[in-house]
C-alpha cells in the first residue's frame, strides 16, 4: 500500500477526533470528504462518488463547492447526522509544507443556527441528560437560536422521555457511561441524535447565568451542556439567557400518545399542522409568537391566577377590536428578534438583518401605544427596555444604507457620512472611475479611433483596447503594448498605471475599512442583547394573546370560568377543529356536565357517531382553557387538571416488537398509575383487542379501579353495552349515548350526546357505508339475529345483558342441551331449594370475577347436597 500523503495525513489525524461526524475538509473551492464519509455522503446527498490514486491505492471521495456547502450541510443535519467543518487557518502564502487545518465548527442538529433545519414558528432545542446515583435525572435544554435555557429535576424515567419528546429535542448530550438501555427507551420512543459529554465544571464566563439555579445537579446538568456548546461552537454564546428553572408539575402533564391523540401540534394521519389544535389558536403574526404558542400548548398552566391573567389580557384585547389589528399590523412588521439576537452573539449577522433589528425596534413605541390604550396596567409588565435600545436605533441609523447587500466583504454597507476616512476612499475611488471614463472620451477623440475603449482585470489591470482593424490610426509610441488577443491589442500608459493604484488602492482599503466598521457596529450591537431579548419576549407573548382574542372572535369563542368543587359544566361545547372542516352549520354542539355523582361517563352509541370526537372536545377545551385562551361553547365551566391522558386508537409498535393490544394496555397502565383525582382520563374502546370476556372482564375492572381508586374524571367509550349495568353498582358512573335514528332502513347520526345507554352500535350499517361487498353485510345481518337470539350460549358472543336467572350460563354448559329445549314439567320445590333459588336472584353474577363465581357454585352446591 502506498504511503499517505503529508495532505491526506492530516486528514486522518483531523478526522480521528471527529468519529461521528461527516469531516467536510476545505481543499481550494471545495470541501472534500474521503474514504466512508465520501460513499455515505455520496449516497444521502445524492452527489457523483470519485476516487483520488490508483487501483488497490483509489481512496474513495466526494466533494461539494464551498459556496453552497450550506445547502448539502443543512440535508445531512436534517437527517439527523453531524458535520465537522475543517477550514484552512493559515495565508497558503505563508504556509511552510501543508495549509494548517482546524475543525471551526461542528454542525448538529441540536446547534444549527440557520438553513432548512430550523422552523420559523418551532423551537431547536439541545437537551442535556444527567443521571444521579439518587435515580433522579436532571435535564438543561437551550435553543440556541434564541438563547432561551432551562432546566429541572425528574425522578422517573417516563416523565423524561415525555419531557424530551413534548419540546421536539432534536438532540441529546449525555455521558459516555450512561447505561445504554436508557438511551433505547428514550430514541424508540423519540429517535434524535445522540452526543457525548463528560466534562462539567462551569466555565467562569457563564456562572452568571445560573442565578437561579440553587441545586448542585441542575449545575451540573447545565455545565454538561454548556462544556457541549463551547467546543463544539468555537464561539461567542453571549445570547445565552439565564437558566429558568421549571417542575414538571408545574404544567397540565400530557404524554407523547395523549397529545399525539389530541392532535395538539399535528395531525395524527399526515403528521401537519393543518388539522391540529395548534393550527386553530395559532393566530400570531410574527415568528417569535409563533413558537410561544406552541410552547404553550404543549405545556397548558396549572396556576389558577397565571391563567386568568392571561385570559384578562384577552379579554382586553378583545373589546377592542381596532386597536388591536392596528396593533397586529405593526406586529407584522416585526422580525425575529430573538434569532436576530442569536446571529449578532454569534457574529453570523449580515447588515441587512440588523437593519431588520433596527426596523424591529422602531415599532416598539407605537406597539406600547396601542397597548396602553388597550391594556394601561401590562404597559409597565411588557416595556420598559425601548428608553435603553435608542441608542442601538441611533447607531444603526446613522451606520448603515437602508437597503444593504446580504455580503459583508464587498462593501455598500455603511452610510456615507458615518466615517471620514471611508468616505475619503470612496470619493478617490468614484473620482478615479470617473477619470477613466473621461480618459476614455479624450483618447477616442485625439486617435480617432470610436471604438476605442479602457477595460480592466484582475491580472492585467486597467488597460486600453484597440481593435486590429484601427492600429493604423495609432500614433508611433503613444501607448506602451500590454497584450495581444486575436482581434485587438492591449495597451497601458504611465498615467493610466499611477491612477489604476490610486483607485485599487482606494477599492481595497474602503472594503477593509467598511468591513471592520460594520464588525465594530455588530459587536457594539452585542452590548443590548438582554434588552433585545426582553423585547423579544414581551411581543411574542402580545402577539400570542392578540391571536387568541382574534380566533376567539372570529369563531365565538367564550371566557371559561374554573371550578373549585371539580365540576364540569360545558354548555354546547364544540370541537375547534371538526368545526371549521365540515359545513357551516352543520356542527352539533354538545354539553358535558360533570359533578358529585358524575365523576365517570359510559358513552355508548353507533360507530361513526362521535363519541371519539366528543371525548378528544372536553381535553381540548380544557387545554385551551388553560393556556389563557377562550373556548368554543355557549359557557364553559372547568376545574384545572393537572394531567390528561388518552388511549384513543392504537397501532402495532413493531419496532418494540409489541401488538396493538400491548400498547392499549400500556397506555391504560400509564393513566391508571399515574392519574390524580384532578386528572383527566380519556379512553376509548378499552378491551377490543382481545376476546370478548376477556376484554369485557378487563374494561369493567378498569372502570372499577379508576371509580374507586383513582376518582378521576373519566370518559369512557365503549361497545359493550354489557358494561351500562355498571351505573347500579357504581354510583359516581352515569350512562350517556350519542344518539341515531332508522329511518326507511338509513340510520340517520344525531351526533347528540344525551344521557342513557344506547341499544346498538349500527357496526354492520357502517360496514355497508364503507362499501363492503353486498354478500357479506347480507351474511352478517343474518348472524346477527343468530348471536342475538342465542344470548344462554357462553361460546357465542354476548349481545345482550343475560337476566338474573340466566346468569349461571356464563360459566357453566348445559350437559344436556337437547333436553333443555324440551318443555319441563312443573315440579315442587324445598325450603331449602327455594333459598337457593333467592340467594341466586339476589346476586349480581355478571359482576362477578371467574374465581368468585366458581366459590358462589360450590357454595349453592353445598347448600343443596
Amino acid at each position: 500500500m502506498a504511503q499517505n500523503t503529508p495532505m491526506m495525513n492530516q486528514y486522518l489525524e483531523i478526522k480521528a477526533q471527529h468519529q461521528d461526524a461527516f469531516l467536510f475538509f476545505r481543499l481550494g473551492d471545495f470541501y472534500e470528504m474521503f474514504f466512508e464519509d465520501a460513499k455515505l455522503a455520496a449516497q444521502e446527498l445524492e452527489i457523483t462518488l470519485t476516487g483520488r490514486g490508483q487501483g488497490e491505492d483509489r481512496i474513495p471521495m466526494c466533494g461539494v463547492p464551498y459556496h453552497s456547502a450550506d445547502q448539502y450541510m443543512s440535508r445531512l443535519i436534517e437527517k439527523g447526522y453531524k458535520v465537522a467543518l475543517c477550514e484552512q487557518v493559515e495565508d497558503p502564502k505563508q504556509a511552510k509544507g501543508v495549509v494548517k487545518r482546524e475543525v471551526v465548527k461542528l454542525l448538529t442538529p441540536g446547534t444549527m443556527m440557520n438553513g432548512n433545519v430550523i422552523k420559523e414558528k418551532e423551537n431547536n432545542y439541545l437537551v442535556a441528560l444527567s443521571y444521579f446515583e439518587d435515580k433522579t435525572y436532571g435535564l438543561a435544554r437551550t435553543d440556541l437560536t434564541t438563547g432561551e435555557c432551562a432546566a429541572t429535576l425528574i425522578v422517573d424515567l417516563e416523565d423524561v422521555i415525555h419531557d424530551i419528546a413534548s419540546s421536539g429535542t432534536k438532540e441529546l448530550v449525555v455521558a459516555t457511561d450512561l447505561d445504554q438501555s436508557v438511551l433505547k427507551r428514550i430514541q424508540e420512543k423519540h429517535p434524535l441524535t445522540i452526543s457525548y459529554e463528560d466534562v462539567t465544571e462551569l466555565a467562569y464566563d457563564y456562572i452568571h447565568l445560573c442565578d437561579n439555579l440553587h441545586s448542585d445537579k441542575l449545575q451540573l446538568s447545565f455545565a454538561r451542556l454548556l462544556q457541549y456548546l463551547v467546543r463544539t461552537q468555537k464561539r461567542s454564546l453571549n445570547h445565552l439567557q439565564k437558566v429558568t428553572v421549571y417542575q414538571s408539575d408545574s404544567f397540565m402533564k400530557m404524554d407523547t400518545h395523549t397529545k399525539r391523540n389530541l392532535e395538539l401540534t399535528e395531525s395524527l394521519r399526515e403528521k401537519k399542522k393543518a388539522g391540529s389544535l395548534l393550527s386553530i389558536v395559532d393566530q400570531t403574526v410574527t415568528a417569535m409568537g409563533g413558537r410561544l404558542v406552541k410552547n404553550w400548548i404543549e405545556r397548558p398552566l396549572i396556576d389558577q391566577t397565571a391563567i386568568e391573567k392571561r385570559l384578562e389580557q384577552v379579554t382586553s384585547f378583545l373589546n377592542a377590536y381596532f386597536e388591536r389589528e392596528e396593533l397586529r399590523d405593526e406586529l407584522r412588521q416585526v422580525y425575529d428578534l430573538e434569532r436576530l439576537a442569536g446571529r449578532i452573539a454569534y457574529g453570523s449577522v449580515n447588515a441587512r438583518e440588523l437593519v431588520q433589528l433596527k426596523r424591529s425596534l422602531e415599532k416598539v413605541p407605537l406597539l406600547k401605544e396601542q397597548i396602553r390604550k388597550m391594556a394601561p396596567e401590562s404597559v409597565g409588565r411588557w416595556f420598559g427596555q425601548e428608553e435603553h435600545v435608542q441608542e442601538l436605533i441611533d447607531l444603526l441609523n446613522r451606520s448603515l444604507v437602508e437597503d444593504p447587500p446580504i455580503s459583508v466583504t464587498e462593501g455598500g454597507m455603511i452610510r456615507p457620512g458615518f466615517h471620514d476616512e471611508l468616505d475619503t476612499y470612496r470619493d478617490a475611488s468614484k473620482n478615479g472611475k470617473q477619470w477613466i471614463a473621461e480618459l476614455e472620451q479624450k483618447e477616442r477623440l485625439e486617435t480617432g479611433v470610436k471604438s476605442l475603449k479602457i477595460g480592466f482585470n484582475k491580472v492585467f489591470g486597467y488597460y486600453i483596447e484597440v481593435t486590429r482593424a484601427n492600429l493604423h490610426l495609432l500614433p508611433e509610441g503613444r501607448y506602451e503594448r500590454k497584450q495581444t488577443l486575436t482581434n485587438a491589442e492591449r495597451y497601458i500608459t504611465p498615467e493610466l498605471k499611477d491612477k489604476e493604484a490610486l483607485i485599487l488602492e482606494a477599492e481595497e482599503k474602503m472594503e477593509q475599512l467598511e468591513y471592520d466598521l460594520f464588525v465594530n457596529v455588530r459587536e457594539e450591537a452585542k452590548s443590548y442583547l438582554e434588552q433585545i431579548q426582553a423585547l423579544a419576549h414581551s411581543i411574542s407573548e402580545i402577539d400570542v394573546l392578540a391571536g387568541f382574542a382574534t380566533v376567539s372572535e372570529q369563531l365565538h369563542y367564550v371566557k371559561p370560568t374554573f371550578s373549585t368543587k371539580r365540576e364540569i359544566a360545558i354548555i354546547d361545547g364544540r370541537h375547534p377543529v371538526v368545526e371549521t372542516v365540515i359545513e357551516k352549520g352543520q356542527y352539533v354542539a354538545n354539553d358535558v356536565l360533570m359533578n358529585q355523582g358524575r365523576e365517570m361517563l359510559l358513552i355508548t352509541g353507533p360507530n361513526m357517531a362521535g363519541k371519539s370526537t366528543y371525548m378528544r372536545q372536553l381535553a381540548l377545551l380544557a387545554v385551551m382553557a388553560q393556556i389563557g385562551c377562550y373556548v368554543p361553547a355557549t359557557s364553559a365551566e372547568l376545574p384545572i387538571f393537572d394531567q390528561v391522558f388518552t388511549r384513543i386508537g392504537a397501532a402495532d409498535d413493531l419496532a418494540s416488537g409489541q401488538s396493538t393490544f400491548m400498547v392499549e394496555m400500556l397506555e391504560t397502565k400509564y393513566a391508571l398509575t399515574k392519574a390524580t383525582q384532578n386528572s383527566l382520563i380519556l379512553l376509548d374502546e378499552i378491551g377490543r383487542g382481545t376476546s370478548t370476556y376477556d376484554g369485557m372482564a378487563l374494561a369493567q375492572a378498569i372502570i372499577e379501579y379508576i371509580h374507586n381508586t383513582v376518582r378521576a374524571k373519566t370518559l369512557f367509550s365503549t361497545h359493550y353495552h354489557e358494561l351500562t349495568q355498571l351505573d347500579k353498582s357504581l354510583e359516581d358512573l352515569k350512562n350517556v349515548h350519542v344518539s341515531a335514528v332508522e329511518e326507511n332502513g338509513n340510520v340517520v347520526f344525531l351526533h347528540k350526546v344525551v344521557d342513557g345507554q344506547a341499544d346498538r352500535s349500527y357496526g354492520i350499517y357502517v360496514a355497508e357505508l364503507a362499501e363492503l361487498p353486498l354478500q357479506v353485510t347480507q351474511r352478517a345481518e343474518t348472524l346477527l339475529k343468530q348471536f342475538e337470539e342465542s344470548t344462554a350460549s357462553v361460546r357465542g358472543p354476548l349481545i345482550q345483558p343475560p337476566q338474573a336467572e340466566q346468569q349461571l350460563s356464563l360459566f357453566i354448559e348445559d350437559e344436556h342441551p337437547k333436553k333443555s329445549e324440551e318443555k319441563q314439567p312443573s315440579v315442587s320445590i324445598t325450603g331449602q331449594e327455594e333459598k337457593v333459588l333467592k340467594k341466586l336472584v339476589k346476586k349480581d353474577v355478571l359482576h362477578m370475577t371467574p374465581i368468585e363465581a366458581i366459590q358462589f357454585i360450590n357454595e349453592l352446591q353445598r347448600l343443596l347436597k
